[in-house]
């Protein structure tokens, strides 16, 4: 007998109590999701996230005591470590970019519809990047014209993980960097979806980033560099 899929547990954390009965009421209705906690700020979240193990953190940005962006960091070292996908504005642009370098793993616009809510816990649940591939390239290209710290050369750590990286794997990055998703990368490549995993995972372990995003941000800081030679 065929064991039923895993339920997706998230977590919401935001300081609008409207956001947070909005998102839930939602999510509740979703095939496969439960929402395990609802809390109004980032020390609650973490202490939530411990004691509820939710797969997605949902994370407002923008919370008075606590934010989200100073509770990145204790939820990705809890573990498990749930995936972190902060809600946002348009108009934030510094503070994703703060998000995505601490390890977020995306970021969702508060004035997404209920479908475009659910598959992004969807998709960072399964790991992949909570944006449309467009949309994802256009926000990233967005904050690093408009960040110099952002635009700067690579580092000598970000070197030394891209010189361990195969032309495969750079090839797969330089996708990243485009906004690719899993099924364009796969396209691309002429490959199945699931074989997509690999590159990315060694990817994320060879650069010590956290998520898509966080390599997709690499790519584009260090240009040419990230290129297959």
């Amino acid at each position: 007998m065929t064991e039923p899929a895993r339920r997706i547990r998230v977590l919401l954390a935001d300081d609008e109590a409207m956001i947070r009965a909005g998102v839930s009421l939602i999510l509740r209705y979703a095939d496969g999701i439960d929402v395990v906690a609802d809390v109004a700020d980032g020390h609650r979240a973490v202490e939530a996230a411990a004691a509820h193990q939710p797969d997605v953190v949902l994370l407002d940005i923008r919370m008075p005591g606590c934010d989200g962006l100073v509770a990145i960091g204790p939820l990705l070292a809890l573990a498990p470590a749930p995936r972190v996908v902060m809600l946002t504005t348009f108009g934030d642009d510094e503070n994703v970019l703060r998000a995505l370098r601490a390890g977020a793993a995306g970021f969702l616009l508060k004035d997404e519809g209920p479908q475009e809510l659910i598959s992004a816990v969807r998709a960072a649940a399964a790991g992949d990047a909570v944006l449309s591939p467009a949309v994802t390239a256009a926000v990233v290209a967005r904050m690093l014209r408009g960040d110099r710290a952002a635009a700067r050369a690579p580092s000598p750590e970000d070197c030394r993980g891209l010189g361990r990286l195969t032309s495969r794997e750079r090839d797969v990055l330089a996708m990243l960097g485009q906004g690719l998703s899993h099924h364009d990368i796969a396209d691309r490549l002429g490959i199945g979806i699931g074989t997509v995993k690999t590159p990315v995972g060694a990817i994320l372990e060879k650069t010590g980033s956290t998520s898509r995003v966080q390599a997709a941000l690499l790519a584009h800081r260090a240009g040419p560099a990230a290129r297959p030679e």
